[in-house]
């Protein structure tokens, strides 16, 4: 949880705000399949249903009151991967400043498997 102090008080973001702001951010960017979730009991990256796609995100905050992002998506076949995680980083990083006012230390991205359509 972020606490940003104003001068009428105290603002807490809690993490479901962050995940969600990012998970949404990330898969409208051009290529983004989806997030993903690798199982932890057959090892599999199953592709996360949109209600449930925060569980592709981890944040990590810093005592700056600043956070990290990682995030684990599945990208389309034929997308240029370096691309399209570069925009996602500017997407990401945009969006969270602009919807809560923190900043943005870093994001990971993470490319755990590429579907066709």
């Amino acid at each position: 949880m972020v606490k940003l102090n104003t001068e009428k008080g105290t603002i807490s973001i809690s993490g479901d705000v962050f995940t969600t702001l990012t998970g949404a951010a990330a898969t409208k960017c051009f290529g983004v399949r989806g997030m993903a979730l690798r199982s932890v009991s057959d090892g599999l990256v199953h592709l996360l249903k949109r209600e449930v796609m925060g569980k592709g995100v981890h944040i990590t905050y810093g005592s700056d009151n600043t956070i990290s992002i990682e995030l684990h998506i599945i990208v389309k076949t034929g997308i240029n991967i370096p691309v399209i995680c570069k925009s996602i980083i500017e997407e990401v990083t945009y969006m969270v400043n602009r919807d809560t006012g923190v900043t943005v230390k870093c994001v990971d991205v993470y490319v755990d498997s590429i579907m066709t359509d």
